[in-house]
């Protein structure tokens, strides 16, 4: 019987609570980026994200996740619902995993990852959707594209390391037994195709489903208050500390090395977003910068715990280049990402997943790995693509053709804060003593 570690579980618990931090910090971001009439739903759909998924998880959604496999897809979720036989033993103790941390610490950490993931989308359908329709599908798409995603990946099931998996099928298997695995597993530290390419590839296809906004590409849609925008990315960075190191689940090397790669990989695309802006803009943006640490993270966070921090150096630099680059492809092609969740999250995290393939320092091609690594990278990516955009679209066609995803125009022109919530933002005293409210 392991016993208990309280310096990991400390560490956890800590963790846990540095991710769940990040979606307040995602919802001042986000909020920053959006115009004075739109900045409280902004704020609304992440926090909308805490309290449905929080709830779900517990019910269902971490039997989904690390449950009894069903065809390595999803996990059972009757297994352990409400967490039955997930939080005691048979004899009433708190189960205890193989790094000596309560089971229950670990059901926290791994519900912060799903919250955030799906509010990562909302970034894509700002100032359009009715709050409703969000609320319905964050319950929705977490639990038919979430969760089973991350049993595929995290839970053993066809795109982890399992004799039975993906890897497996390319590569073959390495061991006998119950110690069978694939030869060559996919690395994914802590969410790039769990959560980024997740939520990327599901905004870009709510995006095309739901509609641009009224005026999109006519009339300027620009961040009402940079300031909320830096300081929400300023909350991500701290957050993605408990994201990365926490997912060594443990206090000791490993950790370190994800919170090193994690802050020298920000910096670099920090660098790589600023350049691309000074070259090609001829500004250096507080906008782009915030931005640039938003693509590192996504970037390293699959790769935060098998690359060196020499390597971390150049997965954030290419990253703030791509991100910079791609964030103009919704102008190209005609698509109202709003906040760029696909420019940013969709790109910077293919190519953290793709990276590893050349980067890893055990495995990686441009370490003598060969490219069997890169190849089961790129596979990983290309199924979650998939996987995600099939479930999402399906979810999106349904909800649009039974409740409905837009506000009228009426409302979008007016400001969807004061039509779907009955508030402002910001209001400023006007003379007389009466309050006008500030419409932009």
């Amino acid at each position: 019987m392991v016993e208990l570690d309280t310096g990991a579980t400390a560490w956890m618990l800590m963790s846990a609570s540095l991710v769940l931090l990040m979606t307040p910090g995602l919802a001042f971001f986000y909020g920053g980026m959006v115009r004075t009439k739109s900045v409280l739903n902004m704020m609304m759909m992440s926090f909308g994200s805490i309290a449905v998924v929080a709830v779900v998880y517990v019910l269902w959604g971490w039997s989904m996740s690390y449950g009894a496999d069903v065809g390595g897809i999803f996990g059972n979720p009757f297994d352990q619902f409400g967490l039955q036989g997930a939080i005691y033993d048979e004899s009433g103790e708190f189960l205890i995993d193989g790094f000596g941390v309560p089971n229950i610490v670990g059901v926290g950490f791994q519900a912060t990852f799903a919250i955030i993931t799906v509010a990562l989308i909302s970034g894509a359908l700002a100032d359009r959707v009715k709050f409703g329709t969000w609320m319905i599908f964050t319950a929705i798409w977490v639990t038919v594209c979430y969760f089973p995603l991350a049993h595929m990946v995290w839970g053993g099931g066809f795109l982890s390391g399992s004799a039975d998996g993906l890897a497996a099928m390319v590569f073959g298997t390495t061991g006998t037994g119950a110690d069978e695995v694939a030869s060559v597993a996919p690395i994914d530290f802590a969410g790039g195709t769990v959560v980024h390419i997740n939520a990327g590839i599901a905004a870009l296809v709510l995006a095309i489903i739901i509609g641009k906004r009224k005026g999109f590409g006519k009339e300027p849609m620009r961040p009402h208050n940079l300031t909320l925008v830096m300081l929400g990315a300023a909350l991500l960075w701290f957050g993605w500390f408990g994201f990365n190191g926490g997912s060594a689940f443990t206090a000791d090397g490993f950790a370190g090395l994800a919170w090193v790669n994690t802050t020298t990989a920000t910096a670099a695309a920090v660098i790589g977003w600023l350049v691309t802006e000074k070259l090609r803009d001829g500004s250096a943006t507080s906008l782009g910068a915030a931005s640039g640490v938003v693509a590192g993270l996504v970037a390293i966070t699959p790769a935060a715990g098998s690359v060196s921090p020499v390597g971390s150096l150049a997965v954030g630099a290419v990253a703030g280049v791509l991100s910079a680059l791609a964030v103009g492809l919704k102008f190209k092609f005609g698509y109202d990402d709003s906040l760029d969740v696909v420019g940013v999250h969709l790109v910077s995290g293919l190519w953290g997943t793709v990276a590893i393939g050349f980067l890893a320092t055990e495995t990686g091609l441009f370490y003598g790995g060969g490219v069997e690594q890169l190849v089961v990278q790129i596979l990983i990516a290309l199924v979650a693509v998939a996987f995600a955009g099939i479930v999402t679209f399906v979810i999106g066609l349904i909800l649009k053709s039974t409740i409905g995803w837009r506000i009228s125009e009426e409302d979008e022109v007016g400001g969807i804060d004061l039509a779907v919530h009955g508030e402002s933002a910001y209001e400023i005293a006007a003379q007389g003593g009466t309050i006008k409210e500030v419409r932009a």
